[in-house]
């Protein structure tokens, strides 16, 4: 690096230090994860008997009448991706692949966004229905992607309508406002949800919700609370072409986002609840399927509880000035039980004030409790058994993060029988009320390095410990199996013609 490369970083915010460190692992690589065994039903996944859901759910209700629950969705995605086949087929040119673009044409009316690209080409005094009979699917495609017309190309995720309902279409954002009234409301109707959104969306986001907020707080009768952050520019990573760094046409290094890992900080920030639910955009359902997601996310905010509750207990009593061997004992079955924490087998050994003390380190951790649904092919990570010296833990792992070349973890991944949906409850502060310094919990050496390709220039790129992965892969950590109807993402646009996303 040069003295303008460490100038240019300084002023991101990047210290010199932090720099030395993402060199060293573009240069040197990234120590892969040692997978034990696939998390089952039974050995690190919990399935919650039917007959405890109401009392897990009376549980939730209380404390979010109390003002304790909020909801926070990474919204940063570009939903360019979405498109990839739509673009493709525009470059292409027309009856480069006929059967591809009729199942575009007769299903292009059931798309949320329809009746805009129909008003929006009518105000141009084009008509949808007569370019679809002449088979002008190129120019349609163009304005559905394209700053022309609805520039669905360029836009968020969180900006497209993704769902037809009774009183209009419906964004992906919308859809998140909607869910939270549904369960993050307290007993005055507010309803708190935190955006995490890029730069260069920023604006345009909080003047849409500005917009649309009073139309849902009328029907729903509830105050939205509506919170955004962005990506601190010091999360940003450098990033390596062939041996060198990668740098732009002025010579100045290329540094990107440092992937949803870089949110930990968004996420420490928040101040105004304890109870924190995490979701991704683009994983939503249309009303109708609602019910069962919303049970379950009572149950999960529940269960949550109710271990939380306990571990504040134990915490209690370890730091009491006494305490008795069956206090001790109780805390330990707690640890293995619930947390699924792994002690060495000489630990009753060690005097008690050595128990106590590794019983409370082990109990002083952020909690978080993460759905997760059955392995039905979805391409992400999900619940495994991982190695840690002699002792195993709780991670969500995704397959970047192991040795996919050694035959015997990639057979372990391959074995997996649930998905992680990101689908998560967590809890901010511990039992004395204090904020968690979440960035003492956060596995420092598991940065990720992905190949890609930017505009014909292949990259090696850093990425931060993922936020469900390595920044939480200190936090006491617990799996619940849910069911699949709760998991309904929408990564290319087809997927939105699934039934669920359907108004029919």
């Amino acid at each position: 690096m040069t003295e303008a490369d460490i100038r240019q970083l300084r002023t991101a915010g990047i210290s010199q230090e932090k720099a030395q460190a993402q060199l060293d692992f573009l240069q040197n690589g990234v120590k892969p994860l040692v997978l034990d065994r696939p998390c089952t039903v039974g050995d690190g996944i919990v399935a919650i008997p039917a007959a405890e859901l109401p009392i897990l759910t009376k549980l939730h209700d209380e404390a979010a009448a109390q003002g304790r629950c909020m909801k926070f969705v990474p919204a940063s995605g570009a939903a360019s991706r979405m498109f990839t086949d739509w673009h493709n087929t525009l470059a292409k040119g027309v009856s480069q692949c006929p059967d591809f673009e009729r199942a575009i044409t007769n299903n292009l009316p059931k798309f949320a966004f329809f009746p805009d690209l129909k008003r929006t080409l009518a105000g141009r005094g084009q008509d949808v229905e007569t370019l679809l009979k002449q088979g002008n699917l190129q120019h349609i495609l163009d304005f559905i992607l394209s700053a022309r017309g609805l520039n669905y190309g360029q836009l968020p995720k969180a900006l497209l309508s993704f769902h037809n309902c009774k009183e209009g279409n419906r964004t992906a954002l919308e859809e998140h406002l909607v869910e939270a009234a549904l369960y993050t409301a307290d007993a005055q109707g507010n309803c708190r949800i935190h955006f995490t959104v890029s730069e260069g969306h920023h604006r345009q986001t909080m003047h849409f919700v500005e917009k649309i907020c009073k139309t849902h707080e009328d029907r729903l009768c509830i105050t939205l609370q509506v919170e955004f952050s962005t990506q601190s520019a010091s999360s940003q990573t450098m990033a390596m072409e062939g041996e060198k760094l990668s740098r732009d046409a002025a010579g100045r290094l290329m540094l990107r986002p440092g992937g949803h890992g870089a949110l930990l900080e968004n996420l420490g920030a928040l101040k105004e609840s304890d109870i924190i639910f995490i979701k991704n955009i683009d994983n939503v359902t249309h009303d109708k399927a609602k019910a069962d997601l919303v049970l379950y996310k009572k149950a999960l905010g529940g269960y949550f509880i109710s271990l939380q509750e306990e571990s504040f207990r134990h915490l209690r009593n370890l730091s009491a000035p006494t305490i008795t061997l069956q206090e001790i004992g109780a805390a330990r079955r707690f640890c293995e039980n619930k947390l699924s924490a792994v002690f060495s087998t000489t630990f009753t050994e060690l005097p008690l004030a050595q128990q106590r003390e590794r019983l409370a380190e082990r109990l002083h951790r952020p909690l978080r409790v993460c759905g997760m649904v059955r392995n039905e092919g979805e391409p992400g990570g999900g619940p495994f058994w991982v190695a840690e010296g002699r002792e195993c833990s709780l991670q969500i792992v995704e397959r970047h993060q192991i040795d996919v070349c050694d035959s015997a973890q990639s057979a372990l991944w391959a074995a997996s029988t649930h998905f992680n949906p990101v689908d998560i409850v967590c809890g901010m502060r511990d039992y004395q009320g204090k904020q968690f310094d979440l960035a003492a919990f956060v596995d420092q050496a598991a940065f990720s390095l992905t190949e890609k390709n930017e505009k014909g220039r292949q990259l090696k790129v850093l990425e931060y410990p993922g936020l469900w992965n390595g920044s939480m892969s200190r936090w006491n950590t617990v799996f619940v199996e849910v069911p699949n109807a709760t998991f309904c993402p929408v990564k290319m646009i087809d997927d939105l013609l699934k039934p669920e996303h359907q108004l029919q």
